[in-house]
């Protein structure tokens, strides 16, 4: 028994020891729930830009993101449902983009606004096709 224990001990300390190096030497561990790094400063998205999903996001984390923003104040999914301007193209990727643009706007066009745990890109050039056109 007291040798499970030390080894359990020195397992314990391994990891404990390996988590403090990576908090110590990792930039990006060091995030908060948001998705901004500690040492980054609030900064706006500007006037000209908007957030959209990374185009290799699997459907499920897509499909995440969809409902978190959609279930936020001042976001107004209705044009991606069926028959809204923004249903076509009825892509997830592109309900997303549209829906995950919507949050980043209300939330205040700050970068982390728009981290969606790695999934969203902030662009510069309108991301509007068709008749979606997509708020700044």
């Amino acid at each position: 028994m007291k040798c499970g224990r030390q080894l359990l001990a020195l397992a314990f300390l391994h990891l404990a020891f390996s988590l403090l190096l990576c908090f110590g030497a990792c930039p990006d561990a060091r995030r908060h729930g948001n998705g901004r790094n500690s040492n980054q400063k609030a900064s706006s998205g500007g006037e000209n830009t908007w957030c959209i999903a990374k185009p290799s996001t699997e459907n499920l984390r897509l499909n995440g993101n969809i409902n978190y923003s959609c279930s936020q104040k001042g976001v107004d999914c209705k044009p991606i449902q069926p028959g809204g301007t923004c249903y076509r193209p009825n892509t997830i990727v592109s309900h997303a983009s549209y829906a995950m643009n919507l949050f980043y706007k209300a939330a205040g066009k700050n970068s982390w606004n728009c981290h969606f745990n790695g999934t969203g890109i902030i662009i510069s050039e309108n991301p509007s096709i068709g008749s979606c056109n997509y708020p700044m």
